[in-house]
């Protein structure tokens, strides 16, 4: 519910399909509303704005909220999920920013990852947090597999070049990695590394709902091929110089998006990872 200027309760908007991103992106939803949303965790990092686009109800989530005021490690990731699902969101697309493992994949490459790496700490990663009985997700396979075949499609949809899958690794922040860092997430093998992908992927699977990260490489990580350290202001160049196409791909895979009500985005195994559970709280519909 949302209060109106007469103090009035009016139902929220609803949405069928999430976007979590960078302030860039309020600007291509259409007759957007604003909605403000208190969860059991608090505020979400900023409020929900609700439109259309392609045809589909879209709410965005500002990620890092209105100015990026809050760092990787202070983003209420419980909240800003909990926000989502509250407006009736099931399927989440989340792009970000990641520096590349790999010398082949430079800066402007989209990386769909299947895998996840957590190596952040200090970050509240569960929203069933001593209120009752323990709940435990599967979570073998961090992203819905419906939703990364949209993403991948929309990225060649749009004529670029995208690497389908790959290991995701999420360091704390807000520093970047040092070199002999960055030389052990290589010889792990992984492929990116960012630093808010997690606990958000996994608590939108607690939260039984779709979730597909779009990772944009902005830069080398440290190192890799010879290159030379990470720097705030090249990310944001890179950033910046990619964002239309970013918001090319995203429009491209909202449309391409199997509504909510198809009996296959129904019976996937995001949505179905609370079968079977007793949950000590209760989830918002």
């Amino acid at each position: 519910m949302t209060t109106s200027t007469d103090g009035a309760l009016t139902p929220s908007p609803r949405a069928e399909i999430g976007v979590i991103g960078g302030s860039g992106f309020y600007s291509f939803l259409a007759d957007a509303e604003r909605v403000s949303i208190t969860t059991p965790f608090g505020d979400p990092s900023d409020d929900v704005v609700i439109g259309d686009l392609e045809g589909r109800r879209v709410a965005f989530l500002a990620r890092h909220g209105r100015g990026h005021r809050f760092p990787p490690h202070r983003v209420n990731y419980r909240a800003n999920l909990w926000a989502l699902r509250s407006v009736g969101v099931r399927q989440v697309l989340a792009p970000c920013a990641v520096g590349s493992l790999k010398p082949e994949h430079g800066p402007g490459t989209i990386v769909v990852p299947d895998q996840v790496v957590d190596r952040t700490w200090g970050r509240d990663h569960t929203v069933y947090d001593g209120i009752g009985p323990v709940v435990h997700v599967a979570f073998s396979d961090p992203y819905c597999p419906r939703g990364r075949q949209v993403a991948i499609n929309a990225v060649r949809a749009s004529g670029d070049m995208v690497v389908d899958g790959g290991t995701l690794v999420v360091i704390n922040g807000p520093r970047f990695s040092s070199s002999a860092e960055s030389r052990w997430h290589q010889q792990a093998g992984w492929t990116v590394v960012g630093m808010t992908g997690m606990p958000e992927a996994s608590i939108a699977r607690e939260l039984a709902m779709c979730f597909t990260t779009i990772a944009l490489v902005t830069d080398h990580d440290a190192g890799v091929g010879g290159g030379e350290a990470v720097t705030h202001a090249e990310v944001l160049r890179v950033f910046a110089r990619s964002i239309d196409g970013l918001k090319a791909v995203l429009r491209s895979a909202v449309a391409l998006m199997p509504p909510a009500e198809d009996d296959a985005s129904a019976t996937c195994s995001c949505r179905r990872s609370l079968d079977g559970l007793t949950l000590p709280i209760i989830l918002p519909t």
